[in-house]
């Protein structure tokens, strides 16, 4: 499948590059597994000479065994004697960009963190005294996002505050997408939709549908629901190493917010013990979760609900986790009829979230939101305000357009439009054949 898009990060990291032969760059690039933070930065450089270092799980000697095998391959230089060190290696690739220019890219930097925390600080030390007489472009990737962020973040670390550049890799656009399909000559509303729902835009999944010509969702279900599919264990594969020892406590948590329960009292009833704290470092340190707030809410307001920002986790939690014991018991087909049975239903959410997608992008409102009151009663689907234009765009969202309903619609928005007198209030509707006009 050919590259798709990534022009704005192609274009930064080749301004980035251009820097670095002037003077030493260092770029951390963060993102999630499958997002294509390897492809991007192979891309980057098709037409330019770069070292490649990957970190597996391994010893420290055995890794400084195969980069500097690639240090001769790449620059055809032989380091004399035996590196044990990855300390060494870095001191040697600095003291030879002070010679001549060269691209670096340290990929899965954080497994550093259960092979030798050290190297941080080894690494740190040598950027620090050389950077000015180098010319060096350092490139930083790396997967799990609360240990990136640590390393690079967290005042208390050593590499605290070295970076000139953060790259924070994500999903490709719903645009993208769309433009991908009408390329394959596949592009339908519901295909459009199905792919946005399920992939939320990651690569390699829209890369593993492409291959085996899945663009309709029945082929879709049936390659994620199959025996040895990859699909199956891909949550675990994605958050176990974020989430640690305690990864079955936030799995019970996102589980249930995928499943609609998504304010904390509803969570707390079903687990019955206090949340707050796995919930606030799904927010914050895993950027997993998000908050959502009706629209003017006040900002200490108690009113919330959550979100799994992944498409794909969400689906992988509502459909995949939450039925193991099908899948353990090989019972795919009886799986399949679950899932096509509340696919519809489901992807309604999705269908809301493209539109608001949609919106942000047109860079034309200045607030932007749901609406819902106490109880999670009289909800608006999205809320569009102009300030400039004092206009109010109330939207009811439906996959059927004979479903929508503008009467229920301005029945549930009576308290939210008196805040907006002096504004002219529009009630609309959205459904699915509305994503050709995107």
């Amino acid at each position: 499948m050919k590259f798709l898009n990534r022009k704005e990060e192609l274009n930064l990291l080749k301004n980035i590059s251009e820097k670095s032969k002037k003077s030493s760059q260092m770029t951390i690039i963060l993102g999630r597994r499958r997002v294509g933070k390897t492809r991007l930065i192979f891309k980057s450089f098709k037409n330019d000479k770069f070292i490649y270092f990957f970190i597996s799980r391994k010893s420290e000697p055995l890794l400084c065994e195969e980069f500097v095998n690639e240090i001769k391959d790449k620059l055809d230089i032989s380091i004399i004697g035996k590196v044990q060190k990855f300390s060494d290696i870095f001191r040697f690739i600095i003291d030879y960009s002070k010679r001549e220019h060269v691209n670096v890219v340290i990929d899965e930097i954080q497994e550093f963190f259960k092979i030798n925390k050290s190297v941080y600080s080894d690494i740190q030390k040598i950027w620090d005294i050389n950077k000015e007489q180098a010319h060096i472009n350092l490139i930083f990737s790396g997967s799990i996002y609360s240990i990136m962020k640590n390393i690079f973040e967290n005042s208390k670390e050593p590499l605290f505050n070295r970076m000139n550049n953060r790259i924070v890799l994500k999903p490709l656009s719903p645009l993208t997408i769309k433009d991908f399909l009408s390329e394959n000559n596949k592009y339908t509303n519901d295909n459009f939709l199905d792919f946005y729902t399920i992939t939320g835009g990651i690569p390699k999944y829209i890369e593993l549908f492409y291959e085996n010509n899945a663009f309709e969702i029945d082929k879709i279900i049936d390659i994620i629901f199959r025996e040895n599919s990859v699909f199956l264990e891909e949550g675990k594969n994605v958050l176990i190493e974020e989430f640690g020892k305690d990864y079955y406590n936030y799995f019970s948590i996102l589980s249930l917010i995928a499943s609609s329960k998504t304010s904390r009292s509803e969570i707390e009833s079903i687990i019955e013990n206090n949340v707050s704290g796995f919930i606030e470092r799904l927010e914050k340190d895993y950027s997993v979760l998000k908050k959502i707030k009706p629209i003017l809410s006040k900002p200490g307001a108690k009113r919330q609900k959550y979100e799994i920002v992944d498409n794909f986790l969400n689906f992988w939690f509502r459909f995949i986790y939450k039925n193991q014991n099908i899948i353990h018991a090989n019972n795919f087909n009886y799986l399949k009829e679950i899932v096509k049975r509340d696919f519809e239903s489901y992807r309604g959410i999705f269908l809301e979230r493209l539109f608001l997608e949609h919106f942000k992008n047109i860079g034309k409102y200045t607030l932007l939101g749901k609406y819902w009151e106490k109880g999670h009663k009289n909800e608006v689907d999205i809320v569009a305000v102009n300030d400039k234009e004092k206009i109010v765009e109330l939207y009811d969202v439906k996959i059927k357009d004979n479903k929508i309903d503008i009467k229920t619609l301005k029945e549930r928005a009576i308290r939210l439009v008196k805040n907006f007198k002096n504004y002219e209030i529009q009630y609309k509707g959205l459904s699915l054949k509305d994503l050709e006009k995107l």
